[in-house]
């Protein structure tokens, strides 16, 4: 059976009398790519610098690659590529020469890999590194974390300051790096992004994992809105047909000027049923939105502490 390319098993981190990570359990597969999301201080970073040794857990363990994370020397460290959430680089260099000073850490890449990237998000490594903006820094770090092909990327908020566009370049990269066998660990508070790469996610609260997931079981527990139209139809009379349809809530009813009348309602479960009794109704207008991934991730944000679970 092969080993998880990550592994954590009862994590807990405290600073003086402030717990940041309060027992955090999860693994990822090899080859797939792995999304962590949480709001501010849910413990997203510290779970990442406790994986790559940079800080030690108060107490559990962790496992990176198959090898214990307190154990990772200079090997593994070139089996990982790393970008930090608060990336500072040297300034009086170009950016050339600074990734080729992290060649040196990171070990061998391959002649013209480094080009490569840059062409593909518009970075000029001549021009030094204090006169790049936010944005072009952020390439600089995210080429330095893919360019050694690393088999583990762990990536923390690794498209902040980066345009949609860019954006889009990134996550092509993160899809190609899956495909080559890499497995890829990446947090983002932008859902959407997680939505579009990640394979299973991990959604974060107050240092506790609320819940381990793939994106379709998300998506499967996702809302989603309905908003129609009829004619010839009262609001009360419309009103008696729709509150009594199995998975509508938040239902709202509104005449249309004598003509007929309008609502809005989010629909949790089954669609057919919906449809089937909306058939019946003279409609003049119907939408049904895809299911809103961003509204369920969000209210996992805010629910009961007795539905976190570890």
């Amino acid at each position: 059976m092969t080993a998880p390319a990550i592994e954590a098993v009862d994590l807990y981190k405290t600073f003086g009398h402030s717990t940041a990570l309060d027992g955090v359990s999860f693994s990822v597969a090899p080859g797939t790519v792995f999304g962590m999301i949480g709001p501010n201080g849910a413990g997203k970073t510290t779970t990442m610098r406790i994986l790559l040794d940079i800080i030690r857990p108060s107490s559990g363990r962790a496992r990176v690659l198959d090898t214990d994370a307190r154990n990772a020397g200079p090997a593994l460290r070139r089996r990982i590529g790393y970008l930090p959430g608060d990336l500072i680089l040297q300034g009086r260099i170009s950016g050339r020469r600074l990734l080729t000073q992290y060649v040196d850490i990171s070990g061998p890449v391959r002649p013209g890999r480094i080009d490569e990237l840059a062409e593909r998000l518009r970075v000029d490594l001549d021009r030094p590194v204090r006169k790049l903006s936010k944005g072009n820094k952020q390439k600089l770090g995210i080429i330095q974390a893919f360019m050694h092909e690393p088999a583990l990327l762990v990536l923390d908020e690794p498209t902040s300051g980066l345009d949609p566009l860019m954006r889009q370049e990134f996550l092509a990269m993160v899809k190609e790096s899956k495909a080559a066998g890499q497995c890829v660990f990446l947090s983002s508070h932008v859902i959407s992004e997680i939505q579009q790469a990640a394979d299973e996610v991990a959604i974060l609260r107050n240092g506790r994992i609320v819940r381990v997931a793939t994106v379709e079981d998300l998506r499967g527990t996702a809302v989603r809105h309905l908003r129609l139209r009829v004619a010839g139809t009262g609001a009360g009379d419309l009103r008696s047909r729709l509150q009594t349809l199995p998975g509508l809530d938040n239902l709202k009813i509104t005449d249309d000027d004598g003509r007929g009348a309008a609502a809005s309602a989010t629909l949790a479960g089954a669609i057919a049923p919906i449809l089937a009794a909306l058939a019946v109704l003279p409609l003049t207008d119907l939408v049904l939105e895809e299911p809103d991934l961003e509204e369920s991730v969000l209210s996992l944000y805010t629910a009961p502490n007795s539905e976190e679970q570890s």
